[in-house]
């Protein structure tokens, strides 16, 4: 089980209500997910892993925010045994980076995992514009269509409905799972088993995390669970007035698993002129570029170490850092993971779901929606028309 270094005062009470809340709410979908996952869906998506990893030499994952950010965290992190290489596409709108990956692709088998709830959205439809068009020109639309899977809503879009007129195979984005707390889906768990993640044992470390919050929710054991405990302390922290977060990794591999808790803080909380600035960094590296900063610059921030299993001489450096950034005035808070392997990640994963939903409640702001992201949407389909 996750361990935290601190101890935090939690309202009981308010944190059943608020649990139950999240639980109710037409987004809390993932809650229960780990106990409740559908067993024919993730049969389909380990069948048809295993048919890309015979056909394929890349599987050209497309997507952005939630869509990618998950699984690609947990791919990096663990870096699995596959003959299949993952890559990205339609994080971004620059065409040199959209003509890089398709370079790297060059002339060798692949497929395409496209994964956007709508399909409308800019960045990875442009992308999977691109590569359809190089998969269709490579092996003639009819094969084509086989080597496309893409995850989406289940009866509506532009997508659903191109993958129903066209034969792909289709994986189901839930309409109760927003992208950023989705990795536990279809979402991410076919890329993640094409890549050779044990989902099983990442679905097992997320159901004891989910066990811990559902099972046990009365006395004691509530008030010292880890993600309850971390919830709390950030909530306090806020109210003192520190309002940046520092998430602090000293494993390179783990730094998309960085990028995803800045997605999944940002989007939750900051909303309603409320939230705290999400940041990372990697040790040692970071400390000979920002070391100085974080030892005598502002003290309006925070740093919360996830603190991996490692070898002697980084936990010495993990044991430096905590010693000098806390004398140094910065509250350090660390959050150790049990294992460096699926069932550490699946807890790691849901612990933070978790702690950020109830966290944003405490904030009083709603963790599931993302108006200014849409804002933004807004105004750059303003542009495009003109």
């Amino acid at each position: 089980m996750i361990k935290v270094n601190f101890s935090s005062e939690v309202d009981e009470a308010r944190t059943k209500q608020i649990l139950a809340e999240i639980k109710a709410d037409p987004m809390g979908g993932w809650m229960e997910l780990p106990h409740k996952y559908d067993v024919g869906e993730l049969a389909r998506i380990k069948e048809a892993a295993k048919k890309i990893q015979e056909e394929s030499e890349y599987l050209v994952c497309i997507g952005i925010g939630g869509s990618y950010l998950g699984h690609r965290a947990v791919i990096e992190a663990l870096r699995p045994e596959s003959e299949v290489k993952i890559v990205y596409a339609g994080n971004s709108l620059s065409a040199r980076e959209l003509q890089y990956v398709m370079n790297e692709v060059g002339d060798h088998d692949f497929s395409i995992n496209v994964i956007s709830k709508s399909g409308t959205t800019l960045e990875p439809a442009i992308a999977f514009d691109a590569f359809r068009a190089k998969l269709v020109e490579k092996y003639g639309a009819e094969e084509a269509g086989g080597r496309i899977y893409a995850t989406t809503d289940a009866n509506r879009g532009a997508l659903h409905d191109e993958a129903v007129e066209k034969g792909y195979t289709r994986f189901v984005v839930p309409d109760n799972i927003g992208g950023r707390y989705s990795v536990l889906t279809a979402v991410g768990m076919l890329p993640m088993c094409v890549a050779g993640v044990d989902v099983d044992k990442l679905l097992e470390g997320a159901g004891e995390m989910c066990a811990s919050d559902f099972e046990k929710w009365d006395g004691v054991d509530l008030v010292a669970n880890p993600a309850v405990q971390y919830a709390w302390m950030r909530h306090i922290l806020r109210g003192k007035g520190y309002d940046t977060e520092v998430f602090a990794s000293f494993e390179p591999a783990t730094i998309y698993f960085n990028e995803w808790l800045k997605q999944l803080f940002g989007e939750s909380e900051g909303k309603e002129r409320q939230g705290v600035w999400p940041a990372s960094v990697v040790y040692s590296t970071d400390l000979h570029s920002l070391g100085q900063f974080m030892q005598d610059g502002r003290r309006n921030i925070w740093e919360t170490i996830i603190d991996y299993p490692t070898d002697e001489t980084n936990a010495k450096v993990v044991q430096a850092v905590r010693t000098a950034h806390g004398a140094g005035g910065i509250p350090v808070l660390t959050i150790g993971v049990p294992s460096y392997d699926e069932k550490g990640f699946g807890e790691l994963v849901y612990f933070f779901e978790l702690a950020c939903a109830l966290s944003a409640k405490l904030a009083g702001v709603n963790p599931f929606d993302q108006p200014g992201v849409k804002a933004y949407k807004n105004e750059l389909k303003k542009l495009m028309a003109e």
